[in-house]
């Protein structure tokens, strides 16, 4: 069994692919018309066929609460690995990115956090 898909609720599709294609690095996977939606993914260019990432719509009722509730106790809503915290750090808010945290040790990983402009948070981080 693997992890095939997973998803962060979005406020808004279009701004959304913008961010996570344009400034975090990911590539468009699928996009497909679901109503006034879409069914819109992403994934790592570095692996093309590995799990895929939903930018899913926070049309739910539930989503609302739940989203402004992990972002007022500062807890991310995904974390995504990367080779160097402190570099990808200078080079996110060399693009204008807003961190909540900024990179910090804790144990075997350097970590930060950042706003992905669509109501999430979303960790960093770097195992050594």
């Amino acid at each position: 069994m693997r992890i095939h898909l997973t998803s962060v609720f979005v406020d808004d599709q279009d701004r959304a692919l913008r961010f996570y294609t344009d400034v975090l690095g990911f590539v468009k996977k699928a996009e497909v018309p679901v109503g006034k939606d879409r069914w819109l993914t992403v994934v790592s260019p570095e692996d093309p066929d590995g799990t895929e990432l939903l930018l899913e719509p926070d049309g739910h009722p539930a989503v609302k609460p739940y989203k402004t509730a992990l972002v007022n106790d500062g807890i991310p809503a995904a974390s995504f690995a990367v080779d160097d915290v402190h570099a990808e750090f200078a080079r996110l808010r060399g693009l204008g990115v807003r961190f909540t945290q900024e990179p910090m040790e804790a144990g075997p990983v350097t970590v930060a956090v950042l706003d992905d402009t669509c109501g999430n948070l979303i960790q960093i981080l770097h195992s050594r």
